[in-house]
C-alpha cells in the first residue's frame, strides 16, 4: 500500500493503523517506503504504526547530529502525545532509537534494532570520492543488500542525487562523525528496555558481529538472523522480518 505524508506543526509523519503505536525511524538514506511491508503488516494486527520524516538534511550543520534528532524524535512524541510506545530503528534510525532510548527509559516499552550503527558501521560516510560517476554510486547502493536487485532504479537515482548535491554531502558527512562520536557502547550495559535485534547475515555495512556486540553489551535483549540478507532486512525479507518481530512481541506481552 501507498501512505501519504500527513502535515502538523513542523512535522510530516506517515501514520496508519489502531493499537500499540510502534515508532520507526528511517536511515540516513532510507526513504519511509522502505518500510511499507512492516507498515502494511502492523497496522492491520492491532498497531498503530507511526514513521515521522526525519530532518536529516534540514536543520544547520550544528543541528546535524544524532543528539539532536533523537531531540527531535522527542519533541515530535511530546507534541503527539504518545505513551508506552516501541521504537524500531534500522541504520541511523536504529542508532537515534538507542540514544532516545537511553534518554528517556521509562518512555519506550521496547526496542527493534536492524543494521543499526551505534557501535559500528562501514560505509555511512566515506567512498564518495566518484560520486559523480553513476554506475560507481550504483555498485555503492547494491552492496547494501545481499540481492542487488532490490536496490531499483528509484533507490540508485536517490542515492545518486543526495551525494552529488554539495549540501546533503557535507550533512552526510556529518552525521557519520556523529555516529562514530557517540557510540553506545559504554551505555548498553545500563539500558534494559526490552530489546528485539533482527540482522541480516550478509550484512556488509553494519556486519554480523556488531549484531552480536549489540546482544552481549544490552542485558535484556534477543538476536534474531535473516539468512541471504544485507543492511535493510525489512526491505529484503519483509514477510520474515515481520513474522520474527510479531512472534517477539507476543512472547513478550506487547
Amino acid at each position: 500500500m501507498t501512505y501519504s505524508l500527513k502535515k502538523e506543526k513542523k512535522y510530516s509523519y506517515i501514520e496508519a493503523g489502531e493499537g500499540a503505536p510502534i515508532i520507526i525511524l528511517h536511515g540516513l538514506m532510507g526513504g519511509l517506503s522502505n518500510f511499507d511491508g512492516v507498515t502494511d503488516y502492523f497496522s492491520q494486527n492491532g498497531y498503530k504504526v507511526i514513521i515521522p520524516e526525519l530532518p536529516i538534511y534540514s536543520r544547520s550543520l550544528l543541528k546535524t547530529n544524532v543528539k539532536s534528532f533523537a531531540k527531535y524524535l522527542h519533541d515530535f512524541i511530546e507534541f503527539k502525545g504518545f505513551k508506552d510506545f516501541i521504537l524500531l530503528g534500522n541504520s541511523l534510525g536504529g542508532h537515534i532509537g538507542l540514544y532516545y532510548t537511553k534518554q528517556y527509559p521509562q518512555k519506550v516499552k521496547a526496542l527493534i534494532i536492524t543494521g543499526s550503527s551505534g557501535l559500528y558501521e562501514s560505509a555511512m560516510g566515506g567512498g564518495y570520492t566518484k560520486r559523480s560517476d553513476y554506475e560507481v554510486i550504483k555498485k555503492k547502493a547494491q552492496d547494501v543488500f545481499y540481492d542487488p536487485a532490490v536496490a531499483t532504479k528509484t533507490i540508485v537515482d536517490e542515492v545518486y542525487e543526495t551525494v552529488n548535491d554539495r549540501n546533503k554531502l557535507i550533512k552526510t558527512l556529518a552525521i557519520a562523525k556523529s555516529a562514530i562520536r557517540h557510540n553506545m557502547a559504554k551505555d548498553l550495559p545500563k539500558m534494559t528496555t526490552p530489546t528485539c535485534i533482527i540482522w541480516g547475515k550478509n550484512d556488509t555495512v553494519t556486519p554480523p558481529d556488531v549484531a552480536e556486540e549489540f546482544n552481549e553489551l544490552l542485558p535484556n535483549s534477543d538476536l534474531y538472523w535473516i539468512d541471504k540478507c544485507g543492511h535493510a532486512a525489512m526491505m529484503e525479507h519483509p514477510n520474515e522480518f515481520n513474522t520474527i518481530l510479531n512472534t517477539w512481541l507476543q512472547e513478550r506481552g506487547l
